[in-house]
């Protein structure tokens, strides 16, 4: 008997069916990467249904055309993805810059090459929308992502904010990271 031929891993644009799997792998993400009150109170205030049906809206019917949600796929399902377009920053130029809204490799899946796979679809994907820059909201404490990003060529542009829950129970510190998108 013969081992079943392996499915290639690779990165495509997200299909509906897929929005519990997208919404499954953001919980396990934020409960690894967020302080425990923080992932706590937000987890406990969206159930996976709710979060599924967000996402299966974003992936068929995205407010704008160039609002995209890639997946990372191995072995036929998706193991990370990514939410991207037109960026929504007061200094932004628009038609121009781009925002990288969600990159989540689940837990269990990282450190396999699927981040730099599917880093490289959103820059590919961006470029072929038309955008020159891309940018990047990321925790000021998350020191993995940022190297991975500036091993990638992004760098911190020195925009930074504080999201916070609405009763300010939480809040976490975010930096802007960005990088140029066209080969010039």
């Amino acid at each position: 008997m013969t081992d079943a031929p392996r499915t290639a891993d690779s990165c495509r644009l997200a299909l509906p069916r897929e929005a519990e799997r997208l919404a499954a792998i953001q919980r396990r993400s934020w409960q690894q990467l967020m302080p425990p009150d923080v992932a706590a109170h937000i987890l406990g205030s969206v159930d996976l249904e709710t979060m599924a049906q967000s996402w299966a809206a974003a992936i068929t019917r995205p407010p704008l055309a160039s609002m995209r949600v890639l997946v990372a796929i191995a072995e036929g399902r998706p193991v990370g993805f990514a939410a991207l377009g037109p960026s929504d920053d007061e200094d932004a130029h628009p038609g121009s810059d781009a925002l990288v809204a969600e990159f989540i490799i689940d837990p269990p899946a990282q450190r396999q090459g699927h981040g730099s796979r599917l880093l490289n679809a959103v820059a590919d994907t961006l470029r072929a929308d038309g955008f020159a820059r891309a940018t990047w909201w990321v925790r000021s404490t998350d020191d993995p992502l940022r190297r991975f990003l500036e091993s990638a060529g992004w760098g911190a542009d020195g925009a930074h904010q504080s999201l916070g829950t609405s009763d300010e129970a939480a809040t976490v510190k975010m930096i802007r990271m960005h990088t140029a998108l066209s080969d010039s």
